[in-house]
Formats: C-alpha cells, sequence, structure tokens
C-alpha cells in the first residue's frame, strides 16, 4: 500500500439510493478536479453544483462536490467528496474515472480512519469510535460510540499516561542525578502514593463488569433448565419464528442455539441450551457442558421450570444443578402454566405458557427493565473493547510489580522499568508516544543543569 496513493471509495450506504457519496483522498485531488469536474476545482469547503466527465467527455453525472484542502481535512489530506445519485451505474463509472488515473485506488477497508489517525486527527479509541457509530443499532450503542468518538475515553487514558510519564520523569531524575539539590530525598514516598492510586482507578475501570463491550457487543441471557421444560419453545416465543427444533423427545438440543432482540434499547443475544441431566450419551454430554459456559458467561439466565411439578421447591441433581443462579442473575420461569394446579405452583418469578404465548410479554418487558438496569449501573464505562482490558490488565500488573519495587527498596531502576511498561500499554490504547514526551516532562518540572 503505497503511502502517497490518492484513494477513493463510496462512503454512503448501499445501492441503490437518493445519494451516493464518493471519498477521495490524496495528493491526486488536484488533478481529479481539473481533468473530470466541469467546473474545476471548487473553493474550499463550499459545496458546488457542477458536472463530472470522463475522459472521453461523456456526462457520468451532474452533483454537488465539497473539496476540503489539506490539513483540514477528516484525512489530514486533501480530500474531495462528490455527492451523485444513488444508482450503481452512476457510482460504477465515477470509480472507474477516477481509478482511470495511475496513482488513483480504490480504499481498503477502514482506510480513511486509518489515515486520519496516521495524520493525527483521530487517536486509536476516537479510530474505533468511528467503526462503532457506523455499526451502532441502539441509542445505548450510538451515545457510547459519540462518546468514545469526542474523546470522552482517551481523556481518561491519556490522564493516565501523563501522569505515569510525570512519575517517570522524576524516577528517571532520581536515578540519573541522585546528588542534584533538587531531587527530595523522600521523592520515592509521592510516587508510591500515586502509583497506589493510578492501581485503585484502572481497577474500578477493570470492575465494571464488561458494561462497556456489553453495550457495544450486546447482552448475553441463557434459557437453562432439564429437559422437556420448555426451553425451546420458549427461546422460538422470544424469536418470533421457529428458530429451535421442538420435540417431545428428551435432548433434542445437542449445542447452543442463539438468537438476536433489542430489549429495553439493548442489543441481547438469547441463548437456548441443552436438557441438564446426567447422561452417558457423548454427544449430548457435550452439549449440557457448552450449555454450563454458555450459563457462566450470561448477564442474566433463565432457568425454566416445569410448572405442573407438584413440589413446591423442585430439588436439582447435585451433579447438573437447574437452579445454579441466585437473582438477580438467575431468572426462574414457570412453563405450562396450563397444565398447572394453581394451588401448589413451585416457586417462581414469570408463570407463562410457551406453547400459547401467556406471559410472554411480562417476562420481556421484565428482561428489558433488567438488562437497563445493567447497562445503567456503570455511568461512563471506560473499557468498551477486550483490547482495552487487556492492555489495562497487563499495566495494572506493571503497577503493581513497580509497588512491589519501591516497597522493597529493590532499585529505582526496576521502577522505572516498571512505569515504561505501563505507559506503554496505555500508548497501546490510545496511540504512541515518544521520547521526546519523557523529556518534556522532566525539562517542565524540574530544573536540571542550571
Amino acid at each position: 500500500m503505497g503511502a502517497r496513493d490518492t484513494i477513493c471509495a463510496l462512503a454512503s450506504g448501499p445501492l441503490p439510493s437518493a445519494i451516493a457519496v464518493v471519498r477521495i483522498s490524496g495528493p491526486a485531488v488536484y488533478e481529479i478536479g481539473a481533468l473530470f469536474l466541469a467546473s474545476g476545482l471548487p473553493p474550499a469547503r463550499r459545496g458546488t453544483l457542477t458536472k463530472l466527465i470522463d475522459r472521453d467527455g461523456q456526462l457520468v453525472d451532474e452533483g454537488i462536490v465539497l473539496f476540503a484542502p489539506a490539513p483540514n481535512s477528516y484525512t489530514g489530506e486533501d480530500t474531495l467528496e462528490l455527492f451523485l445519485h444513488g444508482g450503481p451505474a452512476v457510482v460504477a463509472h465515477a470509480l472507474d474515472v477516477l481509478t482511470s488515473l495511475p496513482e488513483v485506488r480504490l480504499a481498503e477497508p477502514g482506510e480513511f480512519t486509518r489515515r486520519a489517525f496516521e495524520a493525527g486527527k483521530l487517536n486509536l479509541t476516537q479510530a474505533e469510535g468511528v467503526a462503532d457509530l457506523i455499526e451502532a443499532e441502539t441509542l445505548a450503542q450510538k451515545g457510547q460510540a459519540l462518546r468514545q468518538l469526542a474523546g470522552g475515553l482517551s481523556e481518561t487514558y491519556a490522564r493516565w499516561r501523563d501522569e505515569l510519564m510525570g512519575l517517570l520523569a522524576l524516577v528517571e531524575v532520581m536515578i540519573d542525578f541522585p546528588d542534584e539539590g533538587d531531587v527530595d530525598s523522600n521523592a520515592a514516598s509521592p510516587v508510591h502514593a500515586k502509583v497506589s492510586q493510578l492501581m485503585t482507578e484502572v481497577e474500578a475501570a477493570l470492575g465494571d463488569g464488561g458494561i462497556g463491550e456489553r453495550i457495544r457487543d450486546g447482552f448475553r441471557i441463557a434459557i437453562i433448565g432439564e429437559p422437556n421444560v420448555g426451553k425451546s419453545t420458549l427461546l422460538n416465543q422470544l424469536a418470533g419464528r421457529e428458530a429451535a427444533i421442538v420435540t417431545a423427545r428428551p435432548g433434542t438440543t445437542r449445542d447452543v442455539i442463539e438468537i438476536r432482540r433489542v430489549l429495553g434499547g439493548h442489543v441481547v443475544w438469547i441463548a437456548d441450551t441443552a436438557g441438564l441431566r446426567e447422561t452417558e450419551d457423548e454427544i449430548e454430554a457435550e452439549g449440557i457442558r457448552r450449555a454450563r459456559m454458555t450459563a457462566e458467561d450470561a448477564d442474566l439466565c433463565l432457568m425454566v421450570i416445569d410448572a405442573s411439578d407438584m413440589s413446591p421447591n423442585p430439588t436439582p441433581s447435585p451433579l447438573y444443578p437447574a437452579y445454579p443462579y441466585a437473582p438477580p442473575k438467575g431468572i426462574i420461569v414457570a412453563n405450562k402454566r396450563d397444565l398447572a394446579d394453581r394451588n401448589n405452583l413451585p416457586r417462581y418469578d414469570y408463570l407463562i405458557g410457551a406453547n400459547d404465548g401467556y406471559g410472554i410479554a411480562q417476562l420481556e418487558a421484565g428482561l428489558a427493565y433488567r438488562i437497563s438496569a445493567l447497562a445503567g449501573s456503570v455511568e461512563a464505562p471506560v473499557i468498551t473493547r477486550a483490547r482495552h482490558r487487556e492492555k489495562l490488565t497487563r499495566g495494572l500488573a506493571a503497577l503493581a510489580s513497580a509497588k512491589t519495587a519501591l516497597e522493597a527498596d529493590l532499585g529505582f531502576e526496576l521502577v522505572a522499568e516498571d512505569l515504561r511498561l505501563a505507559i506503554r500499554e496505555m500508548q497501546g490504547i490510545i496511540g504512541e508516544i515518544g521520547v521526546e514526551d519523557v523529556l518534556g516532562a522532566v525539562f517542565s518540572r524540574f530544573c536540571i543543569g542550571k
């Protein structure tokens, strides 16, 4: 991929459409304006009606063009956007005209945003926010993506990084200038205090229950229970279609079957699982193992029981417990209410009839409420991707190592190395930093060599 190639691509939705936006970025924008725009390159940031023509003088289309010169553009390069009629033939002809120039090619996925990142227009978390905003299906996803794009997440990471760099600058001074009068002999104490404070903040971020990732990727609900209690029928009711096979034969469901819904304004994945029981069937046993794993990973578990069971508190199998989760994760759903003795019902949170749909609306409303409560349990999640969590976990480990080195008086050299590791993890989240940043912190805080 040439660094100075000019790239172009359809930047709007699927065709056909009322309007199609073709985006162009790179040094050939001026040449494109001179060759293919009837009015030439328009004034900067002023929509101009013009005709797009090919090399043979044939009309491609007539539309609005916008020109943004470098560096004041999304990518930091010269950019041109063509607002054309959204017909497939129009767009195909336009792209053919643009790529007829040897220095112009079709953009790769995400390449415009990558160039924006490389030009310093966006950091990594903001670039991820762009992708999340495009893919957002719910208002919650959109709100989180906009906050990330606006720098809400990177501000926190950048603050941690800057504080770590200030600590590293102080430690470097104590290593390189141990006899300087400007270095406090008790300087290790504030370093220890700040490391402890940062550890507390990072631990709090990591202890958010994965809410940011759940808002982005979807919350998980597992339907579990013994065979033939109506789990697959319930899934079909929630899906509004026959997503799972339903038979009277125990063990019909062997694998996890998932559907996707929006409940309480959030994306939710609902999984039907194999019936929990003792079995010698190898395939069914594997399905049961997967069922238990799915339940462990779920945010909520619908523990389906047979309402016609005459025991008020049915005792689960000790090997495959059907009701292992307490509230609020565990929700007991009593099914087959038409067969039940209304005077002798088992304990339940919701009473339903999966065959006829009785109680399904109330169950959905309850699930929507619980999912909304989970999503709102963290006001502004710092972590929205597994990548952030992995790097913060490693950064926390480096901070813990630095704290241990300080407490054991193992030497500032080890402390400095641990701080560098922690900084490296922060920079991996938001973007690159260099030695000059550390030097700047040193010279701004200390009077060295005066």
